[in-house]
């Protein structure tokens, strides 16, 4: 079974959004879950959080960063093409029933999965502020979607080129110090960029969940290529979360691990510059 590509587009030169044409996925798919796709019969299984669905449409909708062989693959294809395979959903869904004032804060293309939390949210009521972070204007994406599910939505750039100059917990910080009483703060963006917020949140006693993405393979548990210490204990983000106390994680073993493919990886981007070029 293939799945069909209904739309293509790019958010900003290095990220790209596909809506994939999956009803049994969308109707089962819920926040804070994900998919594993498979571009091409041979290629790398790629995980990827789910960033919406339509489940009347049957589609569900990918977003993801070209950086390396599999994604360049998945980059490749074209607007009513397929992908070979579609899994999913996996992991387990965000907790957000009975949350009243929520602070969601993401980090680049963490804003991907970032966002279904937001929109969700909003959907069930609760006051939504929305934190979001990129290294320059150019690289931002999806303002227009978190706006429209926000009741405050703040934008912080590293260079002040867009929105605020500064980090994302300057403005979570400084949200909390006017008053705001969060019910929790979700996280999700790059492995440092949650550490912190973790450690801040700790720091003014306010509950903190982290969406977790190491190396998976599997999706199911088996490989333990997505293990985490949480709480002192193992855990695999492929079942066990990808969401976790962010206080009970241990980032710095997590950003140890997140380097050890990296040489790999580099290679596999560079094969397959060289067969994209001949093809």
């Amino acid at each position: 079974m293939v799945y069909p590509i209904v739309k293509k587009e790019a958010l900003n030169p290095s990220v790209c959004r596909m809506v994939i044409k999956a009803p049994l996925v969308a109707k089962k798919a819920q926040p804070g879950q994900f998919v594993i796709v498979r571009p091409l019969a041979d290629s790398e299984r790629i995980p990827l959080t789910i960033a919406d669905y339509d489940r009347d449409a049957g589609t569900v909708t990918i977003i993801f960063q070209v950086v390396g062989g599999g994604t360049m693959q998945l980059d490749a294809l074209a607007e009513g093409g397929t992908v070979e395979d579609f899994v999913g959903p996996l992991g387990k869904p965000s907790h957000l029933e009975g949350l009243k004032k929520v602070a969601v804060v993401g980090g680049g293309v963490g804003c991907a999965i970032a966002y279904p939390v937001a929109k969700k949210l909003h959907q069930l009521g609760a006051v939504v502020h929305s934190i979001v972070g990129f290294r320059a204007k150019d690289l931002v994406i999806l303002e227009d979607e978190f706006r429209a599910v926000s009741d405050e939505y703040v934008m912080m750039t590293d260079d002040g080129s867009y929105g605020e100059k500064g980090l994302v917990t300057n403005a979570l910080e400084k949200l909390i110090d006017e008053g705001n009483q969060y019910d929790e703060v979700v996280a999700i963006g790059p492995l440092v960029m949650m550490k912190f917020v973790a450690a801040l949140c700790q720091k003014k006693g306010v509950k903190v969940t982290v969406s977790m993405n190491p190396v998976m393979i599997d999706g199911t548990g088996m490989c333990g290529g997505c293990r985490l210490t949480v709480g002192g204990e193992t855990r695999f983000a492929c079942v066990d979360g990808p969401e976790f106390d962010g206080a009970l994680v241990d980032f710095d073993e997590a950003i140890q691990r997140s380097t050890i493919y990296r040489s790999f990886e580099q290679h596999a981007r560079e094969d397959d510059c060289v067969l994209l070029q001949e093809s």
